[in-house]
């Protein structure tokens, strides 16, 4: 039997916030949000759904359908109860490792549950944003574990978020090498460049103590690299650009490419240009990523 906290037993017997969100419940102004997430090779499954304030950007509400286990159902009624009352962005940094220390811990052999419950936030927000999500940075990354359908991108993701330095935690947090074995190698070699990746990022940090936390950190994922866009978009730019008449939207974001559309005193205008390069793009590149490239759409 699991060695389960008194807090994840109680969540299992006696859940919060089970059930759907119908569209009848939300009033003029409220938006709802669902994100799904499903194995076939585990079996496991969740739906999430999220009531949002479009005007506040403040969850409301939030429910959930599950198929799985008791750490599956403590961990997603303690996911719903963690992003009542929280704004989008803030509950977008929610990491699979709070919803498992707000359990009081789970055993080793089920944290994959509380990075189901990540993976069904970040779905829900990006539903919300309208935007599309991917696993991980790379949409396109190699296929590691073909048992259970496991990318390279996603293998380094959690590896980076958790601290993991063993292949059985791998395993323990997203299957990865539970089934036939033959991607345990595979999955050594990427702990190796992570963990060292890690290494000289904290040696970096040390060696620059006026380097910028965040710029040293985690690397984003595509939907926080979008958020914080579309953030610094509103509260940066757009005021700057409307002293002058002017004004940007976000578009899209493929990769490196942001792509915007210029308006009122912006579009058609001759140092249109300049303002893309020295202003939205320099900004962009200083608080985001140095490799972003903003590109106007017509």
């Amino acid at each position: 039997m699991w060695d389960y906290s008194e807090k994840v037993m109680d969540l299992f017997y006696h859940p919060h916030n089970i059930g759907a969100i119908a569209p009848d419940e939300c009033k003029a102004g409220e938006a709802i949000a669902i994100g799904e997430v499903e194995s076939v090779a585990c079996g496991d499954a969740l739906r999430l759904y999220l009531k949002i304030d479009r005007e506040t950007d403040t969850i409301l509400d939030a429910r959930f359908e599950t198929f799985g286990c008791a750490s599956a159902i403590a961990s997603s009624s303690a996911l719903t109860d963690l992003v009542k009352g929280m704004k989008v962005d803030d509950a977008l940094k929610i990491s699979n490792r709070d919803i498992a220390d707000y359990l009081d811990g789970l055993p080793q052999e089920k944290m994959h549950c509380s990075v189901m419950g990540q993976e069904a936030l970040e779905a829900a927000i990006a539903n919300y944003k309208g935007v599309s999500i991917r696993q991980d940075e790379d949409d396109d990354s190699r296929l590691v574990c073909k048992c259970f359908a496991v990318s390279q991108d996603q293998i380094k993701r959690v590896i980076r978020e958790n601290h993991l330095t063993t292949a059985e935690e791998v395993t323990n947090y997203i299957k990865a090498g539970g089934g036939c074995g033959s991607c345990l190698a595979d999955i050594d070699d990427l702990l190796a460049e992570v963990n060292e990746q890690t290494q000289q990022i904290e040696a970096s940090f040390t060696r620059s103590p006026s380097l910028s936390k965040t710029s040293a950190s985690v690397p984003l994922t595509n939907l926080q690299k979008i958020s914080l866009i579309q953030e610094i978009l509103e509260k940066e730019v757009r005021p700057f650009l409307a002293t002058d008449g002017g004004d940007v939207e976000l578009y899209d974001v493929e990769g490196n490419r942001v792509l915007v559309i210029l308006k009122g005193a912006c579009d058609g205008c001759p140092s249109a240009t300049a303002t893309l390069k020295m202003g939205i793009e320099a900004k962009l590149q200083e608080r985001v990523s140095p490799d972003l490239v903003v590109e106007a759409i017509l």
